[in-house]
């Protein structure tokens, strides 16, 4: 597996979806907030670097975790979009790493991605992403004018259901990401904008329990994830 590889993690968004009465990173999972146990996580990979995490101006809270002291993690200023702050994390890297230094970009939402999971993503070609194929029929919606319908079914076998981390050079996902934005594309994650340059990320498949905390049931379905995958067995209690 390789080393020297930096984490992007964006969490300046406010997670309005969650309903909640502070951003979601940093609503509480298993008495700890999300970004705590998402950063826990990224700092026990094997030959990471760094983490550049990017926050809201306003970020009042992301001083006191524990893992902001750490010395390989670094904050800069994010923005109004999830792209913004990963520009700004890249800006904030392309100043002092080679322009080859191979970058993941992981959401602050998935606190249970498995090591597994990474090293596979480490092994893959230097341009790459987590995802999950899809197991349920597709359907793809028209808008009528007493809802949603459907106007088609998809081809499951050709659907993928991206995941984070995704993973290209330093210097690749710099210039692709700035290309996109300002030529107005909608970048959605990191592959859209390598997408957007005419680049193919290739897809790794990833474990079903990388979730991403989005609604509030998400956070038990998560602390369940967590408690399982690290309860003490027999043989280690």
């Amino acid at each position: 597996m390789i080393s020297g590889f930096w984490v992007v993690v964006p969490a300046a968004g406010v997670g309005r979806r969650m309903g909640a009465d502070r951003p979601k990173q940093y609503l509480p999972l298993l008495g700890r907030p999300l970004l705590s146990l998402t950063l826990r996580n990224i700092l026990g990979w094997p030959g990471l670097a760094g983490v550049v995490v990017a926050l809201s101006d306003r970020d009042s809270d992301f001083s006191y975790l524990s893992e902001s002291k750490d010395l390989r993690v670094h904050r800069v200023t994010g923005g109004a979009e999830r792209a913004d702050s990963v520009l700004a994390a890249l800006d904030f890297l392309a100043a002092r790493e080679a322009p080859e230094t191979p970058v993941l970009v992981h959401d602050a939402a998935r606190p249970c991605v498995a090591l597994e999971d990474i090293e596979k993503l480490l092994r893959a070609e230097p341009v790459a992403l987590l995802a999950q194929p899809a197991s349920d029929t597709v359907k793809l919606s028209r808008k009528d004018e007493s809802g949603p319908s459907v106007d088609r079914t998809l081809d499951r076998g050709s659907i993928w259901l991206a995941q984070t981390p995704q993973r290209a050079p330093l210097g690749l996902l710099h210039a692709c990401l700035r290309r996109a934005l300002a030529q107005g594309a909608e970048v959605t994650d990191e592959a859209s904008a390598l997408e957007f340059c005419g680049h193919s990320p290739r897809l790794v498949p990833g474990r079903s329990d990388n979730i991403k905390v989005t609604h509030p049931p998400d956070i038990v379905l998560a602390e369940t994830i967590l408690r399982l995958r690290y309860a003490p067995t027999e043989d280690n209690r």
